[in-house]
């Protein structure tokens, strides 16, 4: 299944119309991996029904499971910054999606550059959509 093109419009109302869509399953490779976070990026920020959350919690639990093996990040020794860095390179993500993220798309710019440090709101926004504890970008 290509995931990539996949919007909020495609996502279905009911979990079985959901597994049709992409079958919740340990993820094997990264084709799998990237197929689910594909699922997962057109449906987080929108409401969801009950069958939707489930079915997102479901997948998302794969997805942890998976970048727990193939993707621990050890923030170690990184500065806020570069660990940011390194975050939207696994999510293929470039300044101005951070700037979307935050509110601003100007804004991911002024962070990566030093030009503006990271506010509490920004440090929670980014722990969220990264699945992160707060405490590293501090």
């Amino acid at each position: 299944m290509k995931t990539s093109a996949l919007t909020h419009d495609d996502i279905p109302g009911t979990y079985a119309e959901l597994v049709g869509l992409f079958m919740p399953r340990p993820l094997h490779d990264e084709v799998d991996y990237r197929n689910a976070l594909g699922v997962l990026d057109a449906m987080a920020g929108f409401e969801m029904n009950a069958d939707q959350e489930d079915y997102f919690e479901a997948v998302a639990t794969f997805v942890e499971k998976y970048e727990a093996r193939h993707h621990a990040l050890d923030a170690k020794g990184l500065t806020p910054v570069e660990l940011l860095h390194s975050l939207m390179a696994e999510h293929g993500m470039n300044e101005s999606d951070l700037g979307r993220l935050l509110g601003d798309r100007s804004l991911g710019h002024r962070i990566l550059t030093g030009e503006r440090e990271l506010s509490k709101a920004h440090i929670r926004t980014l722990a969220e959509h990264f699945s992160l504890n707060p405490a590293a970008l501090l």
